[in-house]
């Protein structure tokens, strides 16, 4: 048996067990109503969204934007939650070549459980890429290396993006 210590993942292991045992509802509606960013590792709020790290990336810096208002398909948003929703995730694309300098990103919109979401909830990944980024560890001991905390990777984050706001006005 192949372990990897991972001490972050207890939070979806208790998330998940209240989802089964108490029927809670939709973690990307519910983590923006508490008021707990840090915590939660949301990482910027819109007006009709926000960005949150993705507690199980593929690599630093994978962050998911989604609306606040609980929709399947991008058609049931009006035009400025469309608005909005693109330039959250043109502020995170921005911040994360600031903090991270990726050779390239994966950005991808979840739709469904079916694509893998967990969440019938709209959501777009954004996944930074380098040159190599594959490794032996992936391809041998299927296991994926995450080479930074994501306490750390928050803060650099919340840095990039108050930043990047900062040199836009």
């Amino acid at each position: 048996m192949k372990n990897l210590w991972a001490p972050w993942r207890i939070k979806y292991v208790k998330y998940k067990a209240l989802v089964k045992n108490e029927g809670r509802k939709c973690f990307l509606c519910e983590i923006p109503k508490e008021n707990r960013d840090k915590e939660n590792f949301i990482i910027y709020r819109g007006k009709h969204s926000y960005a949150v790290l993705n507690i199980f990336p593929y690599n630093n810096g994978h962050t998911l934007v989604a609306p606040y208002r609980h929709v399947v398909y991008l058609g049931e948003l009006n035009e400025n939650e469309v608005l909005d929703l693109l330039n959250t995730l043109n502020l995170i694309v921005k911040a994360v070549l600031k903090a991270y300098r990726p050779d390239g990103f994966n950005i991808g919109i979840n739709i469904g459980k079916a694509a893998g979401a967990g969440e019938e909830h709209l959501h777009i990944h954004v996944v930074p890429r380098w040159h190599g980024d594959t490794n032996f560890m992936a391809v041998l001991a299927e296991t994926k290396v995450i080479p930074e905390g994501i306490y750390d990777t928050y803060e650099n984050m919340r840095k990039a993006i108050e930043e990047t706001i900062s040199s836009a006005t």
